[in-house]
């Protein structure tokens, strides 16, 4: 071998000792920076040439042309990747659903101004002294005052969870722009891997900062993944493609004209209209469902939708990962009433429904049992198609003039007549209410003359809504309700949302009077007051079998919220015990170890010094040569 291929060997031992103190320099450097994987130094031999083949030799004589440095590879495993992001896109799941419950424990603990316990309690405390003085002016006066600070506390209350779900709404919206953003990144990443990795160089440092996404995306939602030959990755989102080739495939947002929520959905797989009058060819250019413009699309999402929020949440079937998917069990998908809870398993899984329904069943139940109490005392009474005599004929005359859709099975009547006597009736002779509806009457005349009868004050029950098997809202014959009268539910409902004092009681609470015919105080009626908050027979949910008092009530819907607020803290932090041991195994295969590179910055400095000294060795002796022939 000759003294120049000698000192090519030298060279190439140069070469590779200083790229791999650089990739060990370049590890130190960026020891600190969020996503970055060590770098490891792979070096391998240079081809040899083969000097003789000898038959009874064991083997070729072959002499080397040195080292190159071939690869400076990342050091990760796709398993504990996998690991990672799955637990981390749980772990923000039940992150959500804590940090509500949390949020939600202090809306009822009520840090602004007088609590809704409080005022639950005053109430409680008008009611008694009012039973010890019913015909006192100042104790009805206080009993009024009550009820209306009741029910101010009450809006107070719900208009605040109902905020709280506006909060979340605002962040389903933003984490999908979010979402969108890292999938146009990954796309352009991936282009510009591809386009490095055609030569021999590897793009690490891009292969980072795409990791990195791909870590921040699985913390959102659901993901898989996978990498092509040529180092394109195609990622999916709850089963959908949503990089794939060279396409993004947006996530679009529709928006409730009612509620104003955000519902995500994947407009590839949705069916649109295109509203007459416009360029059916035009395409939209925001991810917002469009407002119906001429030329606009108009999209169907019902088979569209990114999360299927109706499948129960399961570790098993991996409902339970990505934040994304948590805010929307969280939200809900409209305000909920006190009539949600005959659907109980339509509102379980939204923390926020779930509250919303049983608070305002509660002050459903104080509205309707305290209105009650006055009506029987003003002597409403029922008929129905099972009366006999006049009150069944009342019954059928009430029937023919009802318009609404939906007709009741029986109605409350209250017979309206001068007699003198106006016992717990309203200046128009109605029968007094407490608590009013702030949007219809509680009570609608009818004048039955015409059938031989009286005129009669008729109960406006409240409009519950019937469904069919599919799910839609019809009437008494089956038909399916128009949606535009669907809003009019709303306002048949003693719910907090729409419900107000009786403007007459709050200028002259006397008019309850209290006082019967005979002069006497009525205590029957006092009796029955103090029963509606103490007789124990609601329950915050079909699933509760322990039955509360009205006084109970409120205690146990804060209990309720403190214990599921409790169990979802452990389980978050159980899933962050995961995630921190999913991070620390990763992190012993990835992170940069400050010792361990300066033991190979020792290692590749050494070789560098010897490769050094090895040629300043054939210099010498190719210098010794030169001058011994001279």
């Amino acid at each position: 071998m000759s003294l120049w291929s000698d000192l090519s060997l030298g060279v190439t031992g140069l070469q590779a000792s200083t790229n791999a103190l650089n990739t060990v320099a370049h590890n130190i450097t960026n020891a600190e920076t969020e996503g970055y994987t060590r770098q490891q130094v792979e070096l391998d031999d240079r081809r040899y040439i083969t000097i003789s083949k000898t038959g009874s030799a064991i083997s070729y004589q072959q002499t080397g042309l040195g080292v190159y440095y071939s690869n400076a590879k990342q050091v990760r495993d796709y398993f504990l990747d996998k690991t990672y992001r799955t637990e981390l896109g749980r772990q923000d799941f039940y992150e959500v659903s804590k940090n509500t419950l949390n949020e939600v424990e202090d809306l009822l603990g009520e840090l602004n101004g007088a609590s809704f316990q409080q005022s639950m309690a005053d109430l409680w405390t008008a009611v008694q002294e009012l039973t010890k003085d019913p015909c006192n002016s100042v104790t009805q006066g206080a009993l009024v005052s009550e009820a209306s600070e009741f029910l101010e506390r009450a809006r107070s209350v719900y208009n605040d969870l109902a905020g709280y779900q506006d909060n979340i709404n605002y962040q389903v919206l933003q984490d999908v722009k979010t979402i969108n953003e890292y999938g146009k990144k990954i796309l352009e990443l991936n282009s510009t891997i591809q386009k490095i990795e055609l030569g021999e160089e590897k793009a690490n440092d891009f292969r980072d900062q795409r990791n990195l996404i791909l870590d921040k995306l699985s913390a959102l939602c659901n993901i898989t993944y996978k990498e092509d030959q040529y180092g394109s990755v195609s990622v999916q989102i709850e089963g959908e493609d949503f990089v794939k080739g060279s396409l993004c495939y947006e996530i679009w947002i529709d928006i409730d004209s009612q509620t104003g929520f955000y519902t995500p959905y994947w407009p590839q797989n949705s069916n649109y209209t295109v509203v007459p009058g416009g360029d059916p060819k035009a395409v939209d250019d925001t991810i917002f469902t469009t407002d119906g413009k001429k030329g606009d699309r108009i999209y169907n999402i019902e088979a569209a939708h990114v999360f299927d929020t109706d499948r129960p949440i399961s570790s098993e079937a991996n409902t339970d990962v990505g934040k994304l998917r948590s805010l929307l069990y969280a939200r809900g998908d409209r305000r909920a009433d006190y009539t949600d809870i005959r659907f109980y398993d339509d509102v379980k899984d939204s923390v926020l429904m779930n509250i919303e329904a049983e608070f305002d069943q509660l002050i459903h139940n104080v509205i309707t049992a305290v209105n009650g109490v006055l009506e029987n005392a003003a002597g409403v009474r029922t008929v129905s198609a099972n009366s006999t005599g006049d009150d069944l004929n009342i019954y059928n005359a009430i029937k023919a003039r009802d318009t609404k859709w939906y007709d009741g099975k029986e109605y409350k009547i209250h017979i309206d007549e001068d007699d003198g006597y106006n016992y717990m009736e309203d200046s128009n002779g109605a029968p007094l209410q407490l608590f009013q509806k702030s949007t219809t009457d509680g009570y609608t005349g009818y004048d039955l003359s015409a059938d031989g009868l009286d005129s009669y004050w008729v109960y406006n029950e409240e409009e519950m809504p019937k469904f069919n098997t599919r799910g839609q809202v019809v009437d008494n014959d089956g038909n399916v309700i128009d949606q535009n009268k669907l809003a009019d539910l709303k306002y048949s409902l003693y719910s907090v949302a729409n419900t107000r004092i009786n403007q007459e009681l709050q200028q002259t609470p006397s008019l309850m009077g209290f006082r019967l015919e005979d002069g006497s105080e009525d205590m029957a009626t006092m009796e029955a007051l103090k029963k509606v908050f103490t007789d124990e027979v609601y329950t915050l949910n079909p699933t509760v079998i322990k039955k509360v008092s009205l006084n109970e009530y409120y205690s146990d819907l804060v209990s309720q919220v403190s214990n599921s607020g409790y169990m979802y803290n452990s389980i978050y932090e159980n899933q962050a015990k995961t995630v921190s041991a999913a991070e620390s195994a990763k992190d012993q295969v990835e992170a940069v170890s400050s010792d361990e590179e300066l033991s190979n910055m020792i290692k590749y400095q050494s070789a560098y010094n010897a490769s050094s000294r090895f040629i300043n060795v054939v210099d010498e002796m190719m210098e010794h040569l030169l001058n011994s022939l001279t």
